[in-house]
């Protein structure tokens, strides 16, 4: 999944600072209207939204559904700079699997809408490409800083992290539990087990 370009930038230019901060503010809106409406938000009142003309927004979002992948993006990005910023900041610790699992799921708890949105327009609302690529590199580190500071078990995974993420955003999207607790709970799984 890859951000769409603006079309209205020659290959090779660099967009105008208007033009940057345009979509800019477009993109904030429409992150905004699907996280509390969810898949009914139409272009025309994310354009309203952002005080942008219509034509505006098609030329930097040529269609519903690039719109709705930029803001995926757009919160991968988030999660990205929230788990390079705080989550691997402190290795000794060993907290940072813990920090990044309670920041994702504050954003699916506040962006119900938005997951929604993505996963009616992509099929799925997880990651793919490049992003998915750099998140597990992430959790890999975070992995590796948890098991080094014996809060983690030594044959974790990405991939049963990922389980989590799917059981934590199926908690949030049902509404069938605490998913604060459920992270509580998944933690005692996750830590170092004795031999006996």
């Amino acid at each position: 999944m890859s951000t769409p370009s603006t079309p209205s930038t020659p290959p090779g230019r660099k967009p105008r600072a208007d033009a940057e901060r345009n979509r800019a503010r477009v993109l904030e809106a429409a992150c905004a209207l699907f996280e509390e409406r969810g898949d009914e938000v139409q272009m025309p009142e994310v354009a309203r939204a952002a005080g942008v003309g219509i034509g505006t927004l098609y030329r930097n979002f040529p269609s519903r559904q690039a719109l709705v992948e930029a803001a995926a993006e757009h919160r991968f990005a988030e999660i990205l700079r929230l788990a390079h910023a705080e989550c691997l900041r402190e290795p000794g610790s060993g907290q940072g699997l813990a920090r990044y699992l309670h920041h994702v799921g504050r954003i699916l708890a506040e962006g119900q809408g938005l997951t929604a949105s993505v996963a009616a327009v992509m099929g799925s609302s997880a990651p793919r490409g490049e992003t998915l690529a750099q998140l597990e590199t992430v959790v890999g580190n975070l992995i590796d800083q948890g098991r080094s500071a014996g809060t983690l078990r030594g044959d974790l995974t990405v991939r049963d992290v990922y389980m989590l993420v799917g059981g934590l955003s199926a908690i949030v999207r049902t509404g069938s539990g605490d998913w604060h607790r459920f992270i509580d709970l998944a933690f005692d799984g996750l830590r170092p087990r004795g031999d006996g």
